[in-house]
């Protein structure tokens, strides 16, 4: 579900290329030897968590069918933001970060809120994770505790991190590999239900979809859901901030991203419509993972045990890959000055450890927040992430609008076409899903929480500002 990749030029001189491979690609300026294939790999493995096993469940009982188009949508729009990161990153590859291209068309406190906004929503969405994971082993451990559950989920991925970089890479590959695979595997099993190969119980087919209505919470269900769908997609963006790393960049990075877009439309729309014929809307419990509950559905609690273990190690995967990345953004803010002197502090590996430490202390602080609002964390946990995340891909759209009409397009032409068009509609469709979260139980609470946050860190900015300013004068 996440990845964010911060170069090397952005955490420290202790930090070599090639302690980052395998993990993160490397600075190569001009192009580098990853193909399309390793595009699409490295894309699929980032993107898809435990969110889409387990949060779908809202969107799905709340658009009946319609859930089908909300994904096509959300796949149109990861389009077009990866093309604008991605040219983005070909004209100037110096720059790895989204962070630094908001600076660069709208200023330094642009650049301070989209790196603190998109670190604290992370971390929001991070102990959603963490929750989820705790909430699942309870189906072993009965009588433990969320908190404490949690609590060792955090500690566990915390010290993961702290693994040697290639150790901590084949860890985390091997976790992309199973999760992509389960999905397939899925999708498999219930094609097999449905044309009769192996055994299932009625109703299944289009006995499940009678009665259900194209758009059971109408066009408010749709658009409300709009949030967790992208947050299903999130991760993508990785895909961009590699483009300077691809063989060719000018051809490679079109194709993947192409091919990355049909994968995921296909993976997440085949696997919703199979859940479509095989459990009734009507039965969709939001607590429960939609795909957990069509096992059992059609008589395979067996593998519904399997999948939890499954959905357990997408989550892991998903924190392990979103904290190696939030610890180094931690870090590069402090190095600017936009974060305290502590976090520069690294390791002689160059791991920047103590802000892996504090994004650790951010997520315990979301856990807690799992027991202020015990009802509905887990909705507002995803929803104030989402937000971060969706604020963070406006700020990437309007930095290309602004930035292509300054830097141009790369020497092999531009990426996005339909400029400024295409840009605008993804701006429209982005703000769109932000001001329709309401429309979805719980979620008011999330878009509060963003904008607080959005508010929140440009105070802080103004007041970093001001007394450095007092410290010079």
């Amino acid at each position: 579900m996440f990845a964010l990749c911060i170069r090397p030029s952005h955490i420290g001189h202790p930090i070599h290329r090639s302690d980052l491979k395998g993990v993160c690609p490397v600075q190569h300026g001009t192009g580098g030897k990853l193909g399309v294939w390793q595009l699409l790999l490295l894309a699929l493995g980032s993107v898809v968590g435990g969110s889409f096993f387990l949060s779908t469940a809202t969107p799905l009982k709340a658009t009946g069918p319609s859930i089908l188009i909300a994904f096509a949508i959300g796949g149109f729009l990861v389009y077009i933001i990866l093309m604008a990161l991605s040219e983005l990153t070909i004209v100037q590859p110096a720059k790895g970060s989204f962070r630094e291209y908001a600076e660069m068309a709208f200023g330094p406190m642009a650049s301070f809120v989209v790196g603190w906004l998109y670190w604290a929503g992370l971390v929001l969405a991070l102990s959603s994770e963490a929750t989820a994971v705790a909430l699942l082993a309870r189906l072993w451990i009965p009588s433990a505790p969320i908190w404490l559950l949690s609590l060792a989920v955090i500690i566990l991925v915390t010290l993961l991190n702290l693994l040697d970089v290639g150790m901590f890479s084949k860890i985390e590959s091997a976790m992309s590999a199973i999760k992509v695979l389960a999905i397939i595997g899925f999708i498999l099993l219930m094609v097999g239900v449905l044309v009769g190969l192996v055994g299932g119980r009625p109703p299944v087919g289009l006995g499940a979809l009678r009665g259900e209505g194209l758009l059971p919470g109408g066009i408010g269900g749709l658009a409300g859901s709009m949030l967790i769908i992208l947050f299903t997609y999130a991760g993508f963006e990785v895909l961009g901030l590699a483009a300077p790393d691809a063989r060719d960049p000018g051809r490679t990075v079109p194709k993947a991203i192409l091919l990355t877009v049909i994968a995921l439309v296909g993976l997440y729309m085949i696997s919703m419509a199979t859940l479509l014929f095989i459990l009734p809307v009507g039965a969709i419990e939001p607590e429960v993972s939609p795909f957990v509950a069509a096992l059992h559905h059609v008589g395979f609690p067996w593998i519904a045990g399997a999948l939890n273990l499954i959905i357990m190690s997408a989550s892991i995967s998903t924190m392990l890959a979103a904290m190696f990345g939030l610890s180094r953004m931690l870090h590069s803010l402090a190095e600017e000055g936009q974060a305290p002197a502590l976090l520069k502090h690294v390791t002689p590996k160059g791991l920047p450890r103590n802000a892996l430490f504090a994004s650790a202390a951010g997520m315990l602080l979301g856990v807690v927040l799992a027991f202020v609002l015990p009802k509905q964390v887990y909705l507002f946990l995803v929803s104030s992430g989402g937000f971060a995340l969706i604020f963070t891909y406006l700020m990437i759209l309007a930095s290309q609008l602004v930035l292509r009409r300054k830097l141009g397009c790369p020497s092999t032409g531009c990426q996005l076409p339909g400029f400024p068009y295409l840009t605008w509609i993804g701006i429209i469709m982005l703000i769109g899903a932000l001001a329709a979260m309401p429309l979805v139980p719980g979620q008011w609470t999330g878009l509060v929480a963003g904008i607080g946050l959005v508010v929140l860190f440009a105070l802080a900015y103004r007041l970093t500002r001001a007394a450095s300013h007092q410290q010079r004068t």
